[in-house]
């Protein structure tokens, strides 16, 4: 038993201080549950399906797999992902692990590192402007009720 979202679109990423913008596609999501007898098993949420992010200004780009688990064995929140110059068909980096967790990176000079590790990641609150202050199709702004009646 399962249910998936599949995610249309792109989004945009902008950092401020390279003044570089990322488009970026997502992975698909399913809440899952391995059998239909509830109470044997705990359901998971799980990400699926190939994204890419791409910045215009410098031409890196990557490729990333989100992976789903196997009916059969296998791991949950796998990922790999590779890195790529510009211009460059071969990657000169890969990456793999898990997405909430820790990934690791394999550098085409052999250089093996930890890529990144979510868990130590501190948590960093949102930085967003008062309802009053956005316009009305601004997404908390045009979500609000539905918000306010979930809660």
């Amino acid at each position: 038993m399962s249910i998936g979202v599949h995610n249309i679109g792109q989004g945009c990423v902008t950092c401020l201080d390279y003044d570089e913008h990322y488009i970026l596609t997502f992975p698909n999501g399913y809440g899952r549950q391995v059998n239909a007898l509830s109470i044997l098993t705990v359901p998971w949420i799980e990400l699926g399906g190939e994204c890419s992010i791409n910045c215009s200004k410098t031409g890196y780009n990557a490729s990333i797999v989100f992976h789903t688990k196997p009916f059969y064995g296998g791991k949950k929140h796998r990922i790999t992902a590779e890195i790529f110059s510009p211009n460059d068909k071969k990657p000169f980096c890969s990456i793999e692990g898990e997405w909430n967790g820790v990934m690791y990176a394999k550098y085409t000079t052999g250089e093996n590192a930890v890529f990144i590790d979510t868990k130590k990641m501190p948590t960093i609150k949102k930085k967003v402007r008062k309802l009053e202050d956005q316009d009305d199709f601004e997404s908390r702004c045009l979500w609000k009720d539905v918000t306010y009646n979930l809660k």
